[in-house]
């Protein structure tokens, strides 16, 4: 009796269980066009702001959002965008955090200056597109956007060299639209580590953490991506509200410092929060990191046999190039990164954010904004469901939002948290 009660219970598992998409009668294509419609993408970061800085110094009287191809090459850099509005639709896109980055190596007073700036340009952006581009700052208003068949945008600050160490520019910013704020760009700030420079705190300062609460009670989104573990660690600790990460992958694929360790992804389903999965092959390929470090240690290597002779340098790397080329880095090693985080977060702490504008390239066969369509259906080749996919698109970003305000509301009745000026002088 106990084993064909035993039986039952695996057959009606088996009937239950969730159905690829070929069972399904439906192609991975198919499913994937079906999440799509049913729940547009909302991506985690794209740097078209940084592209209309380099490429035009925020002068866009110029500039065509509904043609980026052949937009101007900024000193250095390739002609063409990732981003334009065809290629959004294209791509199913229904979201776009906006990424109103500035470098790092600014000084923060000229940084606060210059993300002032990029949230201007981008709002003047969307203003001249307002068919296309609604700028929201509430889940509600991005629903509302989407069902109208517009692009809900959102800012996104990358880098907390943008607020100066003052938490009075942080509530501006917010005030201003700004909905998340990645804590470091590559470099480690006075109050926090980050993940791709020498660490000096080991994570969050007091400041630090005050920033993570400051935050939660505005209800903007504290974004870990290019932060420390450390770092991760205690902002895990500090936030009441999910955390995200805009733009990143796992590290338990690719052990580059830019991905996220095993041991913050198993802490991140009790948080609530979600990591939007980068598109950069760098960070995607471990066959594509190691490359580049055999050939960053080539050129050194050449460096050192040729001192003062350059030309010698340039043509035996060239040779080394021609004999080991680069690897090719598709949707495929994309998806691995998406299942690493669903096997250890769960699907419901795992979205998309792709880069696109702030890299080279996306991956082949999703090399700009258009190519989300092929990275779904490669994930429901693996046996993601239609819902399964949904959740990845948008709405695990949207109920993290969502949370975020929660936790905000809960704490109206606290008081901005303050702390003294800088430089006031005598």
């Amino acid at each position: 009796m106990t084993r064909l009660l035993s039986r039952l219970s695996l057959l009606l598992a088996l009937l239950i269980a969730p159905m690829p998409a070929s069972a399904q009668g439906r192609t991975p294509e198919q499913t994937a066009a079906a999440a799509l419609r049913a729940a547009p993408v909302i991506d985690g970061h794209n740097d078209v702001p940084e592209q209309l800085r380099v490429r035009y110094r925020n002068v866009i009287a110029g500039f065509d959002f509904a043609d980026t191809a052949a937009a101007p090459a900024a000193e250095g850099g390739a002609v063409g965008m990732h981003t334009d509005l065809p290629r959004l639709r294209k791509g199913r896109v229904g979201g776009q955090f906006w990424s109103v980055y500035v470098s790092a190596d600014l000084p923060e007073p000229q940084a606060v200056v210059a993300v002032l700036e990029q949230i201007d340009v981008m709002k003047r952006v969307m203003a001249r597109h307002p068919r296309d581009l609604a700028f929201v700052t509430t889940a509600a208003q991005a629903e509302a956007a989407m069902k109208q068949g517009r692009i809900a945008s959102l800012i996104g600050m990358e880098g907390g060299n943008s607020i100066g160490e003052s938490l009075a520019v942080l509530r501006q910013t917010f005030e201003l639209g700004a909905r998340y704020l990645t804590l470091t760009h590559n470099k480690t700030l006075s109050w926090a580590d980050a993940g791709t420079d020498a660490p000096n705190h080991d994570g969050l300062t007091d400041f630090g953490r005050k920033v993570v609460r400051e935050m939660n009670r505005l209800g903007m989104l504290v974004d870990l991506s290019h932060v420390s573990e450390a770092t991760m660690m205690d902002a895990l600790d500090e936030s009441k509200a999910p955390v995200i990460f805009s733009h990143s992958g796992a590290r338990g694929v690719n052990g580059h410092a830019r991905n996220v360790p095993d041991s913050v992804l198993r802490r991140l389903a009790a948080n609530g929060g979600v990591l939007m999965v980068v598109g950069l092959p760098g960070f995607l390929s471990e066959e594509l990191r190691q490359h580049a470090a055999n050939r960053a240690a080539e050129q050194a290597r050449l460096e050192s046999l040729w001192r003062g002779q350059p030309a010698e340098v340039t043509t035996a790397l060239a040779t080394w190039d021609a004999a080991h080329p680069e690897p090719r880095v598709g949707v495929r090693v994309w998806a691995d990164h998406v299942d690493h985080v669903r096997k250890l977060a769960g699907v419901d702490h795992v979205g998309i954010g792709g880069d696109y504008d702030g890299m080279p390239s996306g991956p082949v066969g999703a090399e700009d904004v258009s190519g989300y369509p092929a990275l779904f259906a490669e994930l429901a080749r693996r046996g993601w469901t239609q819902a399964d996919l949904e959740k990845l698109a948008s709405r695990n970003i949207m109920r993290a939002l969502k949370r975020a305000e929660v936790v905000a509301a809960s704490m109206n009745d606290m008081a901005p948290i303050e702390t003294p000026a800088v430089g006031t002088g005598s």
